[in-house]
């Protein structure tokens, strides 16, 4: 987009001076009348004005000019200039949003959802066909808006013959997927690395990858497109070299054959059509393909490698782990598991709550702040009580009841509360996670008034409980009961 700039010279005639560049930018003018720079975020631009060494100086002019930023980089986009770097690119497999964001958070440029491990994580079940479109697209959806870096999602079998896998491969673009892995399986679908594996006839492996290829075109989107082929252990390496070849001839982006046996089969596969990528799948702890170092996949002609069971994995272990320690009267040592803080870290609340500033108002703080202080703050005062420093986010609460003041004997009468207002009562409430919400202490007269501030004390005899403690020495326990929330409720005489 071009944008004009246009600064008068006065005295010099009757026409302006326009510059016309092609250029969309933010302008500063400098000091000097005849120069100005043009800038961005990216770099600067100088422009010297021509004029006549006797024209009057310039006037000051407001230069308005419109900054089109670049439109982000698509998913897709991403992925491909990832493709087309050097080298052999790891992509560990997740199976959530905090999964993958610890992918991203280690470095990763890219990574894989794992058909597996969101059977494992989702359902609690194998992969085994179990997983429908619908949950896959939703957990997917989940996880891309989790991170930035692009992600290719596990398309499975395409879940049906070539219009399902249309729909499926538009659903995975809206999911905002980079990219879409799809296998030749028949339904229900096995585990790459897991037996009784079957794939479908030649035509039909073809045809849902041009299918694919058409719905990419019609969304007129470019996500890459990841044809596996499962028929090395379904039929032979002969036929899934073949397939492989016929995959690329569709339209596929990157070639897979899962569960190669060896080094030599591994070699024989990246050697068909060696301009297109090739994806390597590592599956720890003992699959069917030998585990080579990144370098090693490199050599052999493998652009993308994935990682499918290591998170999914882990998280197996470290979970039985913590279970066996509860189990046992401890929790998890320190060294298992990060302190809370870097869990918030992790989770973001820390970017939360400085992208909150931004938002921030006195009414609404100061509405949100009445309201969590109407169920459990309570400040109170007395005419001894130095008074505290007060803020807009330290708001006091005042109970007022004049009718508890005279109920209790505050007149000075001789019955048996006459001395309540010399008595204090402290209420403690602890939360059901084990930390304390509330730790006060109050006249007694003024309990009464407190079950607007604590409503699981409204059904309490408050007089009677005072009545029977009237001779009590300071430190009796009153009332100790978990409320509704779960909260511990307890309430001492000093």
């Amino acid at each position: 987009m071009s944008c004009v700039l246009q600064q008068q010279y006065p005295q010099v005639g009757s026409r302006d001076c326009s510059v016309s560049l092609p250029h969309s930018s933010c302008f500063n003018v400098s000091s000097s009348p005849s120069n100005l720079t043009f800038g961005s975020r990216l770099h600067q631009r100088s422009l010297t004005l021509p004029h006549k060494s006797n024209a009057s100086p310039f006037r000051t002019t407001r230069i308005l000019a419109a900054y089109s930023a670049p439109p982000p980089e698509s998913p897709a986009k991403a992925l491909r200039r990832i493709l087309e770097l050097p080298g052999v690119h790891q992509g560990p497999a997740c199976f959530d949003g905090l999964s993958a964001k610890l992918v991203e958070r280690a470095g990763f440029q890219y990574c894989f959802t794992s058909g597996f491990s969101i059977s494992a994580a989702r359902l609690g079940l194998p992969d085994t066909g179990f997983l429908s479109y619908g949950e896959m697209v939703d957990q997917g959806q989940q996880i891309t808006q989790a991170v930035s870096i692009p992600v290719i999602g596990d398309g499975d079998n395409g879940y049906g013959n070539a219009m399902n896998v249309k729909r499926t491969v538009k659903g995975y673009i809206r999911a905002g997927f980079a990219g879409i892995l799809l296998e030749d399986q028949v339904s229900p679908k096995a585990c790459g690395h897991t037996q009784g594996r079957k794939v479908v006839s030649r035509e039909e492996a073809v045809m849902r990858i041009k299918a694919a290829v058409d719905a990419r075109k019609e969304s007129g989107s470019d996500i890459v497109i990841v044809a596996r082929s499962d028929s090395r252990q379904a039929v032979s390496l002969e036929e899934a070299l073949w397939r492989s070849r016929a995959f690329a001839d569709a339209g596929a982006d990157v070639l897979f054959i899962d569960a190669l046996a060896s080094k030599e089969e591994m070699k024989a596969f990246c050697g068909v059509y060696p301009l297109v990528p090739k994806m390597a799948n590592m599956l720890e702890g003992g699959g069917k393909t030998p585990i080579l170092s990144p370098l090693e996949l490199e050599e052999v002609g493998y652009k993308l490698v994935a990682y499918p069971l290591s998170l999914i994995g882990v998280s197996i272990q470290a979970m039985q782990d913590a279970l066996a320690a509860i189990r046992g009267g401890r929790i998890p040592p320190p060294g298992s598991m990060p302190s809370f803080e870097e869990v918030k870290e992790v989770l973001g609340f820390n970017s939360y709550y400085e992208e909150e500033k931004r938002y921030y108002s006195n009414s609404s703080q100061l509405s949100s702040e009445i309201l969590a202080s109407s169920v459990y703050n309570l400040q109170g005062t007395s005419k001894n009580a130095e008074p505290k420093d007060q803020s807009p986010q330290d708001p006091i609460v005042e109970v007022i009841t004049p009718e508890v003041y005279n109920n209790y004997g505050a007149d000075g009468s001789k019955d048996s509360f006459s001395g309540i207002w010399s008595r204090k009562l402290r209420i403690k409430i602890t939360g059901r996670d084990g930390f304390e919400k509330l730790d006060v202490s109050i006249p007694a007269g003024f309990l009464d008034g407190i079950t607007n501030i604590v409503p699981a004390l409204g059904g309490v005899n408050i007089k009677e409980l005072l009545n029977e403690a009237a001779d009590e020495m300071g430190g009796k326990q009153l009332l100790d009961f978990n409320d509704t929330m779960g909260d511990r409720i307890q309430v001492f005489l000093e």
